[in-house]
């Protein structure tokens, strides 16, 4: 591809990732803070196949250093070679080129790392942990897990995004961000065990900021003693 990309990219060539090029078909500002482009997938989805949760390497250039950030798929589109992007916009080089995005616009992306194993067995509650940056990755999660009732902390305010849970089977519960994600792992402290005690199956997928989701992914497996096969974390952002 164009650009070059460090030793991640070196890396990744190592690993015989995919490289592809992403064009920009329109873009919606769902809210002020968070942003929808809609791609032509320059071939991906047919070489690469779909599944949930699925996510891609986008490549920027700053201060000519190469940066890679990793972006959930929104409704992969095999026939008509086409996905979505949602960015929950901050301060960042991501952000600042989905801000500035327009029709045919290109980005190059990478797949590499991508993958879903199905829990078995299936669960009997989904525990998601998330904000806007992992929201994606969650209305695809519980898109995938069919009818099992669901539990969803939320750090930030929900309102206006376009989470696809569903009343009555899906319980959100909002969660103010301080303290650099403290308060959020205060809450699921504090009502997390009851939700586990009244279910024999449970799946825990944790998706915020590294260190707030290390801290939670060490709480769930140590201390409330969920097997690791029951738990997925992965940090989707780094707090400054």
């Amino acid at each position: 591809m164009g650009q070059g990309r460090g030793w991640e990219g070196a890396v990744l060539r190592l690993l015989r990732a995919k490289d592809f090029e992403l064009t920009v078909l329109d873009a919606e500002d769902v809210t002020p803070r968070y942003r929808r482009l809609r791609m032509d997938d320059g071939g991906l989805l047919a070489a690469t196949g779909v599944h949930p949760t699925m996510w891609v390497r986008l490549w920027f250039s700053a201060d000519g250093r190469p940066h890679q950030r990793a972006y959930t798929l929104v409704d992969p589109d095999p026939a008509t070679c086409t996905f979505a992007l949602e960015f929950a916009l901050h301060e960042g080089v991501a952000s600042d080129w989905a801000r500035a995005a327009r029709p045919g616009d290109t980005v190059e992306a990478t797949v590499q790392g991508t993958g879903f194993q199905e829990p078995d067995p299936a669960p009997s509650h989904v525990v998601a942990i998330g904000d806007p940056a992992s929201l994606p990755a969650i209305n695809s999660l519980l898109g995938a897990l069919g009818s099992a009732p669901a539990t969803v902390w939320f750090e930030g305010e929900p309102a206006g995004l376009p989470d696809r849970t569903e009343a009555g089977r899906h319980e959100v519960r909002p969660v103010s961000r301080r303290d650099a994600g403290a308060h959020l792992v205060e809450r699921v402290r504090a009502e997390l065990p009851a939700v586990l005690a009244a279910t024999p199956d449970p799946y825990v997928w944790i998706a915020c900021d590294t260190a707030t989701t290390r801290t939670l992914a060490a709480y769930v497996r140590k201390e409330l003693g969920v097997p690791k096969q029951r738990v997925h974390a992965l940090g989707y952002w780094r707090a400054d």
